[in-house]
């Protein structure tokens, strides 16, 4: 557990810091460190959080031993910890502050009949931080929680396809893509190709890239700003729904986005 048993221990930071609460400044490096698009690093968060060094080095290593960051293996600058993204998860998937993304949920999963999810972008992966399932015998078992591959997913694709483009490329040469099946992109030079396409349509597919016999379709949830907060998508069994047939769900799925959109990537906006 974290320490928090030196709140009121006065140290020399700058008079700009909201408090001189250690779990306050805690929780500020874990959203500087949640909100970089590159690792950070001590000189980084210091200049950032008007902090004095020994402090962040104090509670930067502390969240470091609890897992709740670790180290870029490349740099050795911050990045968010295993703890963080479980925490992170939870907090997503609470069902008080959730229940009216479930609801979008149900509603596009009853309009469409398949099954629809969100997911988060976690660091390599997507996530699945929410499900409604459809009521057919055949249906394919992906729960909450579940950690898929960027490149196989249609997900997942939309996260790369909305990344700056150097950080795509060091994402998708970092090591192999894997291959899913024998219709999962593995050329970083092909991928990058259907993610200009994904882009400018606003549309990802999964044509069994992932499972064989699986495909699906996902459109990105934008906050004001126009960033990605999450997506939205639909799967569904090739006995029931072909390829050529997601293409139906689009208007669907964009009425869904919006909903979200509005209902969580804008809230701040609306409470000013």
């Amino acid at each position: 557990m974290l320490d928090i048993t030196k709140d009121n221990m006065a140290e020399p930071d700058s008079k700009n810091t909201p408090t001189n609460s250690t779990l306050l400044r805690g929780l500020s490096i874990l959203q500087a460190v949640s909100a970089s698009s590159r690792p950070l690093s001590i000189s980084d968060l210091v200049t950032e959080l008007k902090l004095a060094k020994p402090t962040v080095h104090r509670i930067a290593t502390q969240l470091e031993a609890n897992g709740y960051l670790q180290r870029d293996p490349v740099d050795k600058r911050f990045i968010v910890g295993s703890e963080l993204q479980n925490f992170s998860l939870q907090v997503i998937s609470n069902a008080s502050i959730g229940a009216p993304r479930h609801a979008i949920l149900e509603a596009l999963s009853e309009e469409v009949e398949e099954t629809c999810n969100c997911t988060m972008l976690d660091g390599n992966h997507i996530v699945y931080f929410d499900r409604v399932e459809c009521n057919w015998p055949i249906k394919i078992n992906l729960r909450p929680g579940s950690r898929l591959p960027l490149h196989a997913t249609s997900s997942g694709k939309l996260f790369l396809a909305h990344m700056k483009p150097r950080e795509r490329r060091r994402l998708l040469n970092a090591a192999p893509l894997s291959r899913e099946t024998d219709r999962t992109i593995v050329s970083p030079e092909l991928l990058e190709t259907e993610l200009k396409k994904i882009k400018a349509e606003g549309i990802a597919y999964d044509n069994e890239e992932l499972l064989k016999g699986m495909v699906a379709i996902a459109v990105p949830v934008f906050n004001s700003e126009n960033k990605i907060c999450f997506t939205v998508a639909i799967h569904a069994p090739t006995t029931r729904q072909s390829f050529d047939d997601l293409k139906l769900f689009i208007p669907a799925l964009r009425r869904a986005a919006m909903a979200l959109s509005s209902s969580y990537c804008d809230r701040k906006l609306d409470s000013d």
